[in-house]
Parts: C-alpha cells; sequence; structure tokens
C-alpha cells in the first residue's frame, strides 16, 4: 500500500538525496532541504520524522535495488566471466542512474554504520564482499580468471576502483554507462597493453 502523499515524499527524497550528496550528510540540515523544496522545516516533519529517516529510505531504496539487480544476474547461472562483466555492468548502470544514491553510500557509509538505525549497512558491505569473492573465486576455480589470482586483492581493486567512478562519470557526457563498463572490463581482464610479437 502507497504511502501518503507518495510522489512528494518521491520528490522529497531525491531532493534530500541530492543534497545529502553535494554537501555531506552531517552538513545537511532539515531546514536545508525544506527550503529548496519551497517549504517551511514543520511541512517537511509530515512526511519524515528526521532526516537519518530521510537517508535510511534513500538508501534501503537504492541497496534493495542493486542487490536484487546482483541476484538475479547470478540466478541466470552464467559462467564466472560473463556474471563478473554483468555485475560491473549494472554497477556502473546504478551510478548512472542512481549517482546521488552512490554518492551518498560511497561519502556516509562509514559515519552512517555507526548509528543503530543503520546497522544494515554493515551486513550489506558483507553480502557485497562474499558476492564478489564467490565470483572471483568460481573463476579461478574454473581455469577462466588466473590460478595466481589474490581474491580478496582483486576484490578490493574492484570495489575501489568501479565505485569511485561516481565523483567523475557524468550522465550526460559522451560516454554512456555501458560503454565505461565496456572499457573498464577490457582493462580488467585484458591489460591495456599490446601484445607483442
Amino acid at each position: 500500500m502507497p504511502k501518503p502523499g507518495g510522489s512528494r515524499r518521491a520528490e522529497l527524497l531525491s531532493l534530500a538525496a541530492r543534497l545529502f550528496a553535494e554537501r555531506g550528510f552531517v552538513s545537511t540540515t532539515v531546514r536545508d532541504i525544506a527550503d529548496a523544496a519551497g517549504i517551511l522545516s514543520g511541512s517537511l516533519y509530515h512526511h519524515f520524522d528526521s532526516k537519518e529517516s530521510m537517508a535510511d529510505e534513500i538508501l534501503t531504496g537504492f541497496l534493495d535495488e542493486l542487490f536484487g539487480t546482483y541476484a538475479e544476474i547470478v540466478a541466470a547461472g552464467h559462467g564466472p566471466r560473463e556474471t563478473l562483466e554483468a555485475v560491473v555492468t549494472a554497477s556502473f548502470d546504478s551510478i548512472h542512474r542512481r549517482p546521488a544514491e552512490v554518492a551518498i553510500y560511497q561519502n556516509e557509509a562509514k559515519h552512517l554504520m555507526q548509528l543503530p538505525r543503520f546497522a544494515y549497512l554493515v551486513d550489506r558491505n558483507a553480502e557485497f564482499r562474499k558476492l564478489w569473492n564467490g565470483i572471483l573465486t568460481d573463476g579461478v576455480g574454473a581455469g577462466v580468471f588466473r590460478q595466481d589470482l589474490d581474491v580478496e586483492l582483486v576484490y578490493r581493486f574492484i570495489r575501489d576502483t568501479v565505485w569511485v567512478a561516481v565523483r567523475w562519470y557524468n550522465p550526460d557526457g559522451a560516454l554512456t554507462s555501458d560503454a565505461v563498463a565496456k572499457q573498464y572490463l577490457g582493462i580488467l581482464l585484458d591489460g591495456i597493453g599490446t601484445k607483442s610479437g
């Protein structure tokens, strides 16, 4: 059942997400959000009891969608290389479609995890690590990734190099998220050097 004022709530959440991403969660006040929406702070409290509630709803919606996509990819049962390619492509697509939410997660998760209502972020981080490590381990076992791969190191490298793209990727730029994902995967899986000889 939709919440009362559903579309207004969605507008306010979108506005809050943009402000949290641009200014930071701590630096953004309820008044800032209300001012940007052209309403009084008290009116914002008709929809949300705090900015923490807003951040919680923003992150929960984003992460549920992202992990739902990951689950569909894994359930498709493709090989490790194809699964890795699909997960990377989905991640860049998420940066394209939900840049504010990705920026909030990247910039604020460490701080928010210290608050009890955001304890689920610790679980999501563990789930994320398990997913990527599983794909990489399966790939090593199947012989499609190098046998000498340090899975934990490669996981950290992929995690950090994919998601930091939210700081430079331009959704209105010349490269689509799919094109960026293809370039990234080419570098990751095939390197940047030419084969000599």
